[in-house]
């Protein structure tokens, strides 16, 4: 059995717990669902790294399938429903529109530039627990975390305890960094820039449009979560706005929300064209929560873009989210914390007791970090980056989004020394995308805005 890959968030043994959990999480009773599973042997402890190392038997194998497309099915409490649409029109939000100031051009170039670095600080870390990331930074002398790890003078007994991400140590350490390496979070900004440029009229960007440009441009085994479940159900034959539903446990995670920043890039200033594009781009995945997510990053990033600072990104970011959502409430704790008197350690001690019970890729934790850590960081780009990545939950996510936010107060905002080691180059597997200037793809971007400010 060793021999056979084990392809995360895949599994029928693995989806399973991750399925009686999320519905649990909704308020659901699944207690015979439960019992089913671990009558047949299964587990109902959801593996945090997507797969566990060995193919359970055939007839496990089978119950979990079954299981899992009974708890995803299950239908939503009506007062959840109510309390969170996840279309647009449902949603009917006008969050207000704010004025673009001068220098758009180098916003656009900040924003870039920012989400590369906030994502490569937190990518060998990903997958360590807080106490982890604490660690590893203490003992190279560099904490609290302002830029990038690093391998010299790090304590073997600590580096054993707390090892990098497997995957991103050879590229993503300080020292090794060779321009940007290829991570999902800036692959989904490329797509929607994409998507948008596809559909002429920005504004005409669907969920079908979407995953055409999935099946055409995305490799398979560089999505994960949600957006794994969504590519099985197109290539199963399902409709693009049905992919989210069959078999997916993950639609309340973060994956949506690191696909949003490009429509707000793109639509500077109205956060609520940018969040409708969103979450077009986020049903083919994600449902409630998930797709708030896509909306909250949305309205945040058009209004940040805009050059009218994070505080007002924040709130255009809340204003594009139904009030009454977890997510909603989830922004506003961050927000809170963020204009509390506590440290940055309390902070996060506060955020953990709040939604330390859900995985590390859940969207409400992470963005109740990303609202704490853009707005701690206003001033001081490599703190927000740093205080995201030390939240120890999907570092590399939170810190793309709060680099984004932060590098769009321009390039001036943006340390020298996290910069350089860049170089301004992006390297991907997307077709056609290999080795693209951050810069090139900030002149495109600039000129969808500039053709939706014309239209």
């Amino acid at each position: 059995m060793s021999g056979l890959l084990r392809l995360s968030w895949t599994q029928p043994e693995d989806l399973a717990a991750h399925a009686l959990v999320a519905a649990r999480l909704d308020g659901l009773d699944v207690s015979a669902l439960e019992d089913e599973l671990v009558a047949a042997g299964g587990s109902l402890a959801a593996p945090v790294s997507g797969a566990t190392p060995e193919r359970a038997e055939g007839s496990l194998r089978d119950v979990a399938a079954r299981v899992t497309d009974a708890a995803t099915a299950m239908p939503r409490p009506a007062e959840l429903l109510e309390r969170e649409p996840d279309t647009w029109a449902a949603m009917a939000l006008a969050p207000p529109r704010t004025a673009v100031a001068d220098g758009l051009d180098d916003r656009l170039r900040g924003a870039w530039l920012g989400r590369a670095i906030g994502c490569l600080v937190g990518k060998p870390v990903e997958k360590i627990p807080r106490e982890g990331i604490r660690a590893i930074a203490e003992s190279t002398g560099r904490w609290p975390v302002r830029g990038y790890f690093t391998e010299a003078g790090l304590d073997p007994e600590v580096g054993a305890r707390w090892p990098w991400n497997r995957r991103s140590r050879p590229t993503s350490l300080d020292g090794v960094i060779d321009g940007m390496p290829e991570d999902d979070d800036l692959n989904f900004a490329i797509l929607a820039l994409v998507a948008q440029e596809r559909a002429g009229d920005a504004s005409g960007v669907t969920t079908e449009q979407v995953a055409q440009l999935w099946l055409d441009q995305l490799p398979a085994g560089r999505v994960f979560t949600a957006e794994r479940i969504a590519y099985r159900n197109l290539l199963a034959g399902d409709e693009p706005e049905d992919a989210a539903e069959r078999g997916n446990p993950f639609v309340d995670w973060i994956g949506a929300l690191i696909r949003a920043d490009a429509y707000g890039w793109a639509s500077p200033g109205d956060p609520g064209a940018a969040a409708s594009l969103a979450v077009a781009d986020a049903r083919l995945s994600h449902r409630r929560a998930g797709v708030h997510g896509a909306a909250f990053m949305a309205g945040a990033a058009a209004v940040a873009v805009a050059g009218a600072g994070v505080e007002a990104a924040i709130d255009a970011g809340l204003a594009s989210v139904p009030s009454g959502s977890r997510l909603a409430d989830a922004v506003r704790l961050g927000q809170s914390l963020a204009a509390s008197e506590l440290d940055d350690e309390a902070c996060l001690d506060e955020l953990h007791r709040a939604f330390g019970h859900l995985h590390w890729v859940h969207v409400l934790g992470n963005t109740a970090l990303l609202a704490l850590a853009a707005l701690r960081g206003r001033d001081d780009f490599a703190r927000g980056v740093g205080l995201a990545v030390a939240g120890g939950w999907d570092t590399d996510s939170v810190g793309a989004s709060v680099g984004g936010l932060l590098g769009a107060a321009g390039t001036a905002a943006i340390p020298a020394e996290l910069a350089e080691p860049i170089r301004g180059v992006y390297r991907t597997t997307l077709a056609g995308f290999d080795g693209v200037r951050f810069d090139d793809l900030a002149a495109r971007t600039l000129a969808l805005a500039l053709a939706e400010a014309r239209s």
